[in-house]
């Protein structure tokens, strides 16, 4: 069956990308236009059929369709020949602890910046709350920096998805000019000095 992921590279599409390079499944990259409503677009009526909310990235494997990244990720996991998520109970509560902070309080900040600046109709954006969003990175990065203790990987010394989810959030925040400490910085350009990080962004450059 082929995989066929759905995105736009500079996104959340990426860690998806990500995964499949490192996990080396051969797929299909479909790339959309956030808010195009033409055959190529997000808002399309034939994509709105695989993602009603017209986001991405959303996967299809057969018959089978994920629209959230970091689902993406476990069932690129699960179909792999590779292991990229920890299966010893505590190391995997880690991982999952890990995965939920960065989808609940790490990258929410962003989100609602990016709402809140191009995402969502003028109407409804809130110039104000971009203040707060920094200051609730700021918040979340104190919590971070106390939950792990990056040396080489964020789940110890093997490289994991939660590698892909971190690396990808910081430099998220970077392009929306949020203040990343440097060491969390280097550690982003570690992870996509990766070649499937690198094989994945050609794919979108």
């Amino acid at each position: 069956m082929t995989i066929t992921l759905y995105g736009l590279g500079p996104s959340r599409s990426f860690r998806c990308l990500w995964a499949l390079a490192e996990a080396e499944l051969e797929h299909d990259f479909i790339s959309l236009e956030l808010n195009g409503t033409d055959s190529n677009g997000a808002k399309s009526e034939e994509y709105l059929k695989l993602n009603p909310q017209g986001k991405v990235p959303s996967l299809k494997h057969g018959d089978f369709v994920l629209t959230e990244s970091a689902a993406i990720l476990n069932y690129v996991d699960a179909i792999s020949q590779k292991s990229f998520i920890p299966s010893e109970p505590k190391l995997r509560a880690k991982y999952d602890e890990l995965a939920f902070f960065v989808l609940s309080e790490l990258e929410q900040p962003l989100w609602t910046t990016g709402k809140h600046k191009f995402a969502i109709p003028q109407e409804h954006r809130v110039e104000q709350v971009l203040e707060t969003a920094k200051w609730e990175f700021e918040k979340a990065l104190n919590a971070f920096s106390k939950l792990v203790s990056i040396e080489n990987f964020v789940l110890g010394d093997s490289f994991s998805f939660a590698d892909i989810l971190v690396a990808q959030t910081f430099n998220w925040a970077q392009r929306f000019d949020f203040d990343v400490p440097p060491e969390y910085l280097n550690y982003r350009d570690k992870m996509y000095a990766r070649e499937a990080a690198i094989k994945s962004i050609a794919k979108f450059s």
